[in-house]
């Protein structure tokens, strides 16, 4: 889905970039019956953001001139090219810094002019060709002098046209409807000409590159890895400096907008688990943080955390280490006397007095968390299982457990294709429906799982029902890292870390593009040994001599307590209706690359970013699997393998429609599909957390509107901060 999602990196990225996965059997189209949901009329209300941006918003006045803004990023980008395949979060910061775009996000995420490029643009014609003009601002030049213009709109377009495969692009959508590009009546007007009517017109050229570096496949491919020499926005690449892993911004002299107020910006390179310390350190001013770290910081500037080092002298050792081990101090460590402890207790305090500095902004990123169902292959092949799946869990309740400590809305995404305040959004959940735990055990019952049936005993090693069920998977711990869900009394919710939102920002979708941040996904898991909730179906559920157990693949790094809690909640609410689950939990690395994309998986937890442009971007998601020439199935970047040929005409259709309210129609309508075949199941949109250093302004988290750089800065003295309407 456009430039957020990112996801295994292939070697030597091609044009024609496809996963290509192994056979798998899927419903005929006409096994889906479900009611189409009409495009909204007049009447129907809007729906508005969960959340707004939290910037601490002011005046371009109020913001001092000068400084250095240092703010953290997962990894130094591997490219600066945002079309090649190893882009990331990273890369496309520093493009919507440094480079034009077309079109920006408002704070409801729809696309708009940027009047900085473009004095406006529109179809001017749509028979016998569609045909839009672009009229470029005529202040707007690149870093070299020379005028944005029609070259630029041409270079890109050959490039990312797919026609030429020596171009390594991540993906074409939109650029080969492109028949021709041309200059207008003046060299500031752009005619481009579609082969094929393309509604997501306005996703093109965002961000556009100069022909510089779109002209030929070497400049391409290699030349904008690690610099970008022309630009055209407030802030140019000054260097990349990967022994300090640093990316460093300057203003661009040139820049014909409001002038930048920063000096800097340097993007450094801090993992997950350690912004909280770079931030009391002075390391960097704004990160992304998840909700533990968010945690230090509220407790640091004013959580009610007591010190023990008051009154040392008369403090207990056992007092002391009762307090250092709740706050996460010398966990695992045997006690060694007072004074060892002394120190580590010391050192936090001293890094909650640096946080004293910072608060932490907070909004719903345009992303959402959803249940993947691999439909491939084992019990969830049957739709009757993945529909009982659905309707055990009560969506409402696993929102609550990440959101709601946060102070953020608890409520359950109703569309896979867009977010609440994005135009296109309905919540088309009907179509499959909600928490119904007689409905699950009956569309059981039909599909011949019955409880108490014969079980064959499984043999040491043997997987549980699935697509893989027998490979032998070692990875991120072997064996040890796999178990049953249910087999004695433990409580699956004992881990409270997880209750305090959701953290790290690597849980997002891989498509080959970019982070898991917005790298691998933070794991989810219940404790070994949860037991069945009071009332849930006596025996497992049996069918052929085989138990109805799901393997849920999660992974298990940094940032993973909260997808532990959801994980376990989903393991419960399933066992309640008779489904087992076996977790396993693999590393973040190998898990897109080895589980989600090779379809080694029943169950997983992973988030797709929302965008603009549905048509677009998310037909791939859910695009039906279709055969490739060596016997295998294409899935695209539909990795729970379930799709119908209905879906996929809506889609077209959406894409191929120039009416802005039908093609929210058929959108609607194509998410309504989407629900009743119940491949994934759409929780809730994910928290965004982010600290800030208190005097740092027009920055922070952004929601859906695309950051505005040139505003970026610290208060001035003297100033002072109103309370944002958008982050009440």
């Amino acid at each position: 889905m456009s430039h957020d999602v990112v996801g295994p990196r292939p070697s030597r990225p091609s044009p024609a970039r496809r996963a290509v996965l192994r056979s798998a059997a899927f419903l005929g189209a006409g096994a889906l019956v479900v009611p189409l949901l009409a495009g909204c009329g007049a009447d129907e209300e809007e729906s508005r953001p969960l959340a707004g941006q939290d910037i601490a918003l002011v005046a371009r006045d109020k913001v001092a001139e000068g400084g250095t803004l240092k703010w953290a990023v997962d990894a130094v980008p591997e490219t600066l090219n945002a079309y090649q395949a190893d882009a990331d979060a990273g890369t496309t910061r520093i493009a919507q810094a440094v480079l034009p775009s077309m079109f920006t996000l408002d704070g409801s995420g729809r696309p708009v002019v940027d009047p900085a490029y473009l004095e406006k643009a529109e179809v001017i014609e749509t028979e016998p060709r569609q045909v839009v003009q672009y009229k470029l601002n005529q202040q707007a030049v690149w870093s070299d002098g020379r005028e944005i213009g029609a070259a630029d709109f041409v270079a890109q377009w050959r490039a990312l046209s797919g026609k030429d495969t020596a171009f390594w692009t991540a993906r074409n959508a939109g650029y080969d409807r492109i028949e021709k590009i041309e200059r207008g009546a003046s060299d500031l007007q752009v005619r481009v000409t579609f082969s094929r009517p393309y509604a997501d017109w306005k996703s093109l050229f965002s961000p556009l590159y100069p022909k510089d570096v779109m002209g030929t496949p070497d400049a391409f491919n290699d030349g904008a890895r690690r610099k970008l020499d022309v630009t055209a926005g407030p802030f140019r690449v000054d260097r990349v400096d990967t022994a300090a892993k640093d990316v460093v911004l300057t203003r661009n002299p040139r820049w014909w907008g409001s002038p930048a107020k920063l000096d800097e910006i340097v993007l450094h390179a801090v993992p997950r688990d350690q912004r909280a310390s770079a931030l009391a350190d002075g390391t960097v001013d704004l990160a992304d943080v998840d909700a533990a770290e968010a945690g230090r910081i509220g407790a640091a500037t004013g959580g009610g955390t007591g010190s023990p080092l008051a009154g040392a002298g008369k403090t207990s050792a056992r007092k002391l280490r009762s307090w250092a081990l709740a706050h996460g101090i010398g966990a695992g460590e045997p006690p060694s006397g007072q004074k060892k402890l002394r120190k580590a207790v010391t050192r936090y305090l001293e890094e909650q007095d640096g946080l004293r500095a910072f608060g932490v902004r907070k909004s719903l990123e345009p992303a959402y968390t959803q249940l993947a169902l691999n439909g491939a292959g084992g019990p969830l092949a049957d739709e009757r299982v993945r529909r009982a799946v659905a309707h055990a869990l009560d969506r409402t309740e696993l929102a609550k457990v990440v959101l709601t400590p946060l102070g953020l809305p608890a409520v359950p995404v109703g569309s896979h294709l867009a977010l609440s305040g994005q135009p296109a959004y309905a919540d088309n959940s009907s179509a499959l429906g909600g928490q119904d735990t007689k409905q699950a055990e009956a569309l059981l019952a039909d599909a011949g799982w019955v409880a108490g049936g014969p079980v064959k005993e499984q043999k040491k090693g043997e997987k549980a029902a699935g697509p893989e069920a027998g490979k032998d998977d070692e990875s991120a711990g072997g064996k040890d890292g796999e178990y049953i869900v249910g087999e004695d009394d433990k409580n699956p919710g004992d881990d409270e870390k997880g209750r305090h939102g959701e953290g790290g920002g690597k849980h997002l979708a891989q498509d080959g593009k970019q982070y898991s941040g917005q790298g691998g996904a933070p794991g989810a898991y219940a404790p070994k040994g949860t037991a069945a909730p009071a009332g849930a179906v006596t025996g497992p559920l049996a069918k052929d001599g085989q138990a109805l157990n799901l393997r849920f693949v999660l992974p298990s790094g940094p940032g993973s307590e909260t997808l532990n809690t959801v994980a376990a909640q989903i393991s419960r609410m399933l066992e309640k209706v008779g489904i087992l689950t076996t977790v396993t939990k693999v590393s973040d690395e190998s898990y897109f690359k080895d589980h989600i994309a090779s379809g080694d998986y029943d169950l997983a937890l992973y988030s797709w970013p929302a965008t603009a442009f549905p048509a677009t971007d998310a037909r791939p998601v859910y695009a039906k699997p279709v055969p490739a020439a060596d016997g295998s199935v294409n899935v695209e970047q539909n990795y729970t393998r379930v799709g119908t040929d209905q879906v996929d005409q809506l889609f077209d259709e959406a894409g191929a429609t120039l009416d802005e309210e039908e093609a929210r129609g058929l959108i609607r309508k194509a998410d309504s599909r989407i629900w009743a075949a119940a491949g994934s199941i759409p929780l809730y949109q994910r928290p965004q957390l982010v600290g800030a250093r208190n005097n740092l302004v027009n920055a922070g988290a952004f929601g859906f509107r695309t950051p505005v750089y040139e505003d970026m800065g610290f208060l001035k003295k003297g100033a002072k901060l109103s309370p944002s309407p958008s982050a009440k």
